[in-house]
């Protein structure tokens, strides 16, 4: 016990020691703290995932046909499906959401292979991806990357012969498709927008869906499910306000009831819906001639 309390005694000296010398001694100005570093965000696209891809559908595709794409200098796949029937209506660009692909099981698919049953072509392309581990705020620089392979798929449309040409997107894809849009006369390209499950988010302005659609005022159909993401469904008022604040009359936001961000177990439902919208506005393009005795006023039989 003598022994413990000695060191314990010795220990305390010590310490008062040491305390009131670096007390007495001259104190350094502060250093200023260096200025928080921005993190690096990764602002190139993963081409290798995008080739790993690449090379999983176009061995296994059943339904289109691969098209492979050049924006710049990247070289990028499409899947392009002919539209069916004796009445054609032009043609539709499919972005997919985050990360994905465009034969994506979810969403994409069952849009790319069953719109040509009611009359439009699917041009379904590989946007911008980065690896699997990144998160949705590190794809904002990669927002307008997507731009070129959508003016590369506009082209190659057009010089397939199609005039009436259509966005659809899903999830990420709407913010890249909503960003093209905004840029110079490319809203004039196309005759409407549909986005599915948009996400977004105000802290960062290239994720800002409300700060897109205050710009827009093509035909928009913005299309989500009652059980989609946190993210989608509290966007959904700042959405609305930020249509109407741009007095844009071709906007509608529709619900699904019982449809979660991917539509699982809902594909029917979603071609239709889609499909719905797309006719009417083909429609509006393109109204069928009233008959003759509409037109000359003689009375009907």
């Amino acid at each position: 016990m003598h022994r413990r309390s000695m060191l314990k005694r010795l220990f305390a000296i010590a310490f008062v020691t040491c305390t009131a010398t670096a007390a007495a001694a001259p104190q350094a100005p502060a250093a200023k703290p260096a200025p928080p570093r921005a993190a690096k965000r990764p602002a190139q696209p993963d081409l290798a995932k995008e080739k790993r891809w690449a090379d999983q559908i176009v061995d296994a595709i059943v339904t289109g046909e691969a098209v492979w794409l050049q924006a710049g200098k990247q070289r990028f796949l499409a899947l392009f499906t002919a539209e069916e029937g004796e009445h054609p209506k032009g043609a539709v660009v499919l972005l997919h959401g985050m990360g994905l692909h465009p034969n994506w099981p979810d969403v994409v698919y069952p849009l790319r292979t069953e719109l040509p049953e009611h009359g439009w072509a699917t041009l379904s392309i590989q946007l911008p991806v980065l690896p699997n581990a990144a998160k949705p705020a590190d794809y904002a620089p990669l927002i307008p990357a997507a731009g070129p392979r959508i003016d590369a798929a506009i082209a190659y449309l057009h010089k397939a012969g199609y005039q009436d040409i259509a966005l659809v997107a899903h999830s990420l894809g709407t913010l890249m498709a909503a960003s093209w849009l905004t840029g110079d006369d490319h809203a004039r390209q196309v005759f409407g927008l549909v986005a599915i499950g948009m996400p977004g988010t105000s802290a960062d302005k290239a994720l800002d869906a409300p700060g897109y659609l205050a710009r827009l005022q093509l035909p928009i159909l913005d299309l989500s499910g009652s059980r989609d993401l946190p993210m989608v469904m509290r966007g959904r008022a700042a959405r609305l306000r930020a249509a109407r604040k741009a007095g844009n009359r071709h906007y509608r936001q529709r619900v699904v009831a019982g449809a979660d961000h991917f539509f699982q177990g809902l594909d029917a439902t979603l071609v239709e819906r889609v499909a719905a919208w797309l006719g009417a506005r083909f429609e509006e393009r393109h109204p069928s001639p009233a008959p003759a005795a509409q037109r000359t006023g003689a009375p009907t039989p």
